[in-house]
């Protein structure tokens, strides 16, 4: 079956979790000691009824503060597809854990409060959703049951989001859905206190979406960067080198032409393994070990790419979205190591082209560091030849973070456009 990655994200307690527990509950994907331990939980806690919430707030800290902290993941299926959601938290302080969350979704569900309407978080988290390249977002404005199901708000807040996403790069697919996630309306089965509404509910959605970012197309240009040079030495192998790594884009399969960037030699493959098994065909996101015709020093970092299809860009300067991660502010001319699917290499932020106002989507220029949560453009200069995609064309060549060279902690996520 199909697999489809979703993501939520919203604003603190549009009901994200209760959405994500709704769904799980009614499409009946929740074991029976799951549901006990949710329900002495909320029993627990005071609760007049089960709270859904608790099924994906798993910390403590969670249910103690009813709120999202940390993404957590949940697995599920229908009859149609199998289903990855990550439920994001909504706390402005935690945007890169939305960040993380999305990087790697199909869809986004972004969740409005209806008595609220369009607020700060709405804005931020659609941003990054069409940053992140989905190609679908789903608004769904939850709460109906406390505006009465009211047609006339659901449309006025309608209005307002597509006013707000005017501004944003409109590539994705917009779909808008009035929901209550408290009480199942318009979440898995169809809503009689809303006739009004004759779309989709959200199950019939995700269910029925177009995947975009469909795994082994083979129509991808091909990109194999190698993570390892497998050399044993012994007498069973005496002449045996293969480079291993996992498929990043296309196809790859013996008698291939391919070239090895950043150095452009060219040489094709001879065999492709996967353990001792000798494959037909690779496809990504495969993992495999590649045998080449010619010896080429090779080595981690490097990429094998097809001779006839688009190449990648090599280059030292790069232009890329930023969004920014830690406490400690970006600064210009600090060195920090950027690292990509396999590659690491040392760089320098030049230069702040502008940095995205949240309130307003406008381009403020003249910035000469960058706080937490902060999106901007940026000019860098690395150190060495970085083999790379536009983010647009490929997620994972398209994509690297920065890394603090003292603290080695994860400052930044960085999409090269």
């Amino acid at each position: 079956m199909e697999l489809l990655r979703f993501t939520t994200a919203g604003s603190v307690d549009d009901g994200k979790s209760t959405l994500i527990g709704r769904l799980l509950y009614d499409s009946k994907s929740i074991f029976e000691d799951q549901l006990e331990a949710v329900e002495q939980a909320s029993r627990s806690r005071g609760n007049e009824e089960v709270n859904l919430a608790l099924l994906t707030d798993g910390l403590r800290a969670e249910r103690e503060q009813g709120i999202t902290i940390d993404v957590a993941y949940r697995y599920f299926a229908t009859p149609k597809r199998k289903f990855i959601i990550a439920d994001t938290p909504g706390h402005v302080q935690y945007t890169r854990n939305m960040v993380t969350g999305a990087s790697t979704a199909d869809l986004a569900v972004i969740l409005i409060d209806a008595r609220n309407g369009v607020v700060e978080q709405t804005i931020r988290h659609s941003f990054i959703a069409r940053l992140l390249g989905i190609p679908h977002i789903a608004v769904c404005f939850n709460k109906m049951d406390l505006i009465d199901f009211s047609e006339d708000k659901f449309l006025e807040i309608e209005r307002s989001y597509r006013r707000m996403s005017e501004k944003m790069d409109n590539r994705a697919s917009l779909y808008f859905l009035p929901i209550s996630a408290k009480y199942g309306d318009n979440v898995v089965e169809s809503s009689a206190r809303m006739p009004w509404y004759r779309g989709e509910t959200l199950m019939q959605l995700l269910e029925n979406v177009p995947i975009v970012h469909k795994q082994g197309d083979p129509d991808q240009p091909l990109r194999f960067p190698v993570q390892y040079v497998i050399r044993p030495i012994s007498d069973k192998f005496p002449d045996f080198r293969a480079y291993a790594g996992r498929l990043s884009g296309g196809v790859l399969r013996p008698g291939q032409s391919v070239r090895v960037l950043p150095s452009g030699f060219e040489t094709r493959v001879k065999a492709v393994m996967q353990a001792e098994k000798t494959l037909e065909t690779a496809h990504t996101p495969e993992s495999v070990s590649v045998l080449l015709e010619d010896d080429i020093d090779i080595s981690r970092g490097d990429m094998l790419v097809d001779t006839e299809s688009v190449q990648p860009f090599v280059g030292q300067q790069l232009k890329m979205m930023v969004c920014w991660f830690n406490a400690q502010p970006m600064q210009l001319r600090r060195r920090y190591i950027l690292r990509g699917s396999v590659s690491e290499v040392i760089g320098m932020v030049q230069g702040i082209d502008y940095r995205v106002d949240m309130h307003t989507l406008d381009q403020i220029v003249g910035d000469t560091e960058l706080k937490m949560n902060d999106i901007a453009m940026i000019t860098v200069r690395t150190a060495g030849p970085l083999v790379y995609d536009r983010y647009a064309d490929n997620r994972t060549t398209g994509s690297l973070v920065f890394i603090d060279a003292d603290s080695f902690e994860t400052v930044g996520g960085g999409m090269i456009q």
